[in-house]
């Protein structure tokens, strides 16, 4: 059994960050051939579900960079390498310190709850006015999160220069793990998702392609969170657009996610 693991943002969604009408047809393409495929992501579950939803995605699937497994046939949710307080007030006072409000991403049971701070600039509210306020999660005052909770990641959004010192601070805790990127916001807007240092998709992949009992395993990806799963995959792909260290640990380059590059290989690749 080959098991492909598609990252969403970057590589298998287009520019408008949606699965492409070329890319659902490859999907099907490779259902009617018994390929099996999932999703490896650093999106939330509530975030990547409502961009996979009708695309047949019915293995367990990898979200938070690892953190979360959700597997939709039997409706199991596996949380790991979660938070703890001291973890989570570190990094609330370091947003606040930098001015930047934190939302803090938490799993109790099946629902999704997004605790925040008062938002410090337009682009935080709208954050919350048109996307989380819309969504199946419940989004509280950051007073009311309880102790022990289920926190999954921390997301924030702010200027580059910002974002980028919180990085470099984040990323020297010994166990806190940071990722960053411009934003589609635009305007110098750059995001921020950090995690317990233990998560990450490599080992997420590891264990699914155990439980799955499959014997390779193939990757696409563009991103550093990437590199954990491309480093046990027996192949890797990077589409045009990665970064250059993506690129130079894959198996091979392939199109630009903006012009459906991993459904025209995956269409070479398997005879589609």
């Amino acid at each position: 059994m080959q098991l492909i693991f598609f990252d969403l943002d970057g590589t298998l969604l287009n520019d408008a960050s949606e699965i492409s009408p070329f890319t659902k047809e490859t999907l099907l393409l490779l259902n009617d051939k018994d390929i099996a495929y999932t999703l490896a992501t650093g999106r939330t579950m509530l975030s990547a579900q409502r961009i996979v939803e009708g695309h047949d995605f019915s293995l367990p699937q990898i979200f938070n960079n690892g953190v979360t497994v959700w597997d939709p046939k039997t409706e199991k949710l596996t949380l790991d390498n979660l938070l703890n307080n001291d973890e989570l007030a570190f990094i609330i006072e370091l947003a606040f310190a930098h001015g930047i409000t934190p939302f803090v991403n938490v799993i109790d049971g099946h629902q999704h709850y997004i605790y925040h701070a008062p938002t410090r600039h337009d682009v935080e509210k709208e954050l919350i006015d048109k996307y989380f306020s819309s969504s199946k999660a419940k989004v509280l005052p950051i007073g009311a999160l309880p102790s022990h909770s289920q926190v999954t990641n921390i997301s924030m959004i702010s200027t580059e220069h910002v974002i980028k010192a919180m990085w470099a601070t984040l990323n020297s805790h010994d166990n806190l793990i940071a990722y960053t990127g411009p934003a589609l916001e635009g305007n110098n807007f750059w995001w921020l998702d950090v995690h317990h240092r233990n998560a990450n998709k490599g080992s997420a992949v590891t264990n699914l392609k155990e439980q799955l009992g499959a014997s390779k395993v193939i990757c696409f990806g563009d991103g550093d969170n990437d590199l954990s799963m491309f480093a046990l995959a027996d192949e890797c792909y990077a589409p045009e657009n990665a970064k250059d260290e993506i690129k130079q640990s894959a198996t091979s380059v392939i199109g630009h996610n903006h012009k459906d590059g991993i459904a025209h290989f995956l269409r070479e690749r398997f005879s589609l």
